[in-house]
């Protein structure tokens, strides 16, 4: 199994990959139609999904950034959760590339959130406790959200020009 890249909304797969974008995460978190168009055709941002035997599997959407590989979003079809595809997802995106990983989770105040904080760290990432904000997609809102990192945590001044020098690329895309 390999991990495919659209590069167009008009590409095969996007529908159903969209789809599942738009169930598996809040509104606030998600772009729109129109700005995942627009971050399709950036150099550096990728949406790549996986298909095995003909069935769509899930995606990760993610950023090559300067210091880090950044993911966006990362969803596997509800049909195959709790299959190991997940895994072998982030496996083969973790050892595609020797660049440090980042990635955002909810704050642990629901089961769900532990959950998928444990799945993470069973991978190698780590949490990070440093206070850690994102603009809401809808509104002036600020998201509380935590980040996690591969292989090894970062300090809260490594956060902080994370921050500084790629948020206005990420969320203003």
């Amino acid at each position: 199994m390999k991990l495919k890249r659209l590069k167009k909304s008009t590409d095969n797969y996007f529908h159903q990959a969209w789809e599942l974008y738009n169930d598996a995460f809040p509104l606030e978190e998600r772009r729109t139609l129109d700005g995942q168009k627009r971050v399709l055709k950036r150099s550096n941002y990728h949406f790549e999904f996986l298909i095995n035997h003909n069935q769509f599997i899930g995606f990760i959407l993610w950023w090559d950034l300067e210091m880090f590989r950044y993911i966006d979003h990362f969803a596997t079809s509800k049909s195959i959760r709790n299959k190991g595809f997940g895994k072998l997802i982030l496996n083969t995106f973790i050892n595609n590339d020797d660049k440090s990983i980042l990635l955002e989770v909810e704050l642990p105040a629901s089961s769900i959130d532990q959950r998928r904080i444990n799945f993470y760290e069973r991978l190698g990432f780590k949490l990070n406790l440093h206070d850690y904000k994102v603009p809401s997609s809808v509104d002036n809102r600020k998201i509380d959200l935590l980040v996690m990192s591969y292989p090894e945590a970062i300090s809260k001044e490594t956060l902080n020009r994370f921050i500084v020098n790629n948020h206005p690329i990420i969320f203003n895309s």
